[in-house]
């Protein structure tokens, strides 16, 4: 079984105009994280964030708004002024599926999509539970149905999407335990708060390394290697068929700003962030993947985990609006 790994189209590079208007800020830059400091989408886009100013020539500043899962910031961003200096970050998936959870009404294709890497999602357990395998983890939860904590960054965050395909997977129940971000999350996981929790490999590899974190399996289908760590078995290995769309990660700019910012944007996703060693060297550390996109390739791209998120929420009765009435047909 191959290791995770994600190809960055050469499509770019051939999909850009020939000619386009350059864009030269002329103040800083706002990028609204919606989430909590420390967590996925705070690293990245901050790695992320610093390589964008050495070709702009301009300050980027970096905002957490977190709250209602990720939808405060988002909706901040997404009614700033058009102007091209205000953007937010975080999971297409979200995007993606606000309108179906009933929190912002919005959807990917009303943004520009700039994406860096994706994030794997993976079951850890304090280092103090009696869990050793995920064999042991799934068969507490049936045990003792809605009883094992489950700490996420709450509802529509990428370790509440894990949990919840791991429930509807296995036919189990848990006790869901939300926080403002992925890294408030483990940290409760760490003390204790929590038994488990299913936020991404980035948020855990420092408690993971630091041996208070036991890593019990990657949520997919493909092992995980964390660079001090080793390898961590996927999810399918406990759960045959199991699989888990890729989850991408990105910066996203909303639809309605000047023409010449997205253009200028393009380029530096084609000629800067396509073989970016800063943002190589984060996702080797972080157990991340590799992944920078843009245009109608990332469009593509998220669609997958949209897809998979929105129709997992409407089985489980918790989508407010169904996928198909907002163009996410069901898989």
């Amino acid at each position: 079984m191959k290791p995770y790994a994600v190809a960055t189209p050469l499509a770019l590079l051939l999909a850009l105009p020939a000619i386009a208007q350059t864009w030269q800020p002329s103040k800083p830059i706002t990028i609204i994280v919606p989430w909590a400091a420390g967590g996925s989408t705070d690293q990245v886009t901050r790695v992320t964030a610093a390589e964008i100013e050495k070709v702009l020539n301009q300050k980027i500043v970096i905002q957490n708004q977190p709250g209602a899962s990720g939808s405060v910031g988002t909706k901040n961003a997404m009614e700033a002024p058009k102007d091209g200096y205000t953007w937010t970050a975080g999971a297409a998936k979200d995007l993606g599926t606000y309108k179906v959870l009933g929190m912002v009404d919005t959807s990917v294709k009303d943004w520009h999509l700039y994406l860096n890497v994706a994030h794997i999602a993976v079951v850890g357990v304090n280092a103090d539970a009696p869990y050793k395998t995920m064999k042991d983890l799934l068969d507490a939860m049936k045990a003792r149905p809605g009883q094992v904590s489950v700490a996420t960054a709450g509802v529509n965050s990428s370790g509440h999407a894990a949990i919840e395909a791991i429930a509807r997977a296995t036919g189990t129940s848990y006790k869901h335990v939300t926080y403002d971000g992925g890294n408030p999350a483990v940290v409760a996981t760490v003390a204790g708060e929590t038994q488990v929790t299913t936020q991404l490999a980035a948020e855990q590899t420092d408690m993971i390394r630091a041996k208070k974190i036991r890593p019990l399996a990657v949520v997919g289908d493909k092992p995980l290697e964390i660079e001090g760590f080793g390898s961590v078995p996927p999810l399918s290995q406990f759960i045959p068929g199991f699989k888990d769309p890729i989850n991408y990660f990105g910066i996203f700019v909303p639809r309605g700003v000047p023409a010449e910012v997205t253009a200028t944007l393009d380029r530096v996703w084609a000629a800067q962030m396509a073989n970016n060693e800063a943002l190589k060297k984060y996702a080797q550390g972080r157990g991340a993947l590799f992944a920078p996109m843009a245009g109608d390739t990332a469009q593509s791209a998220v669609f997958p985990a949209i897809q998979a998120y929105a129709w997992t929420q409407q089985a489980a009765g918790k989508a407010k609006v169904s996928p198909d009435t907002v163009g996410i047909a069901k898989p």
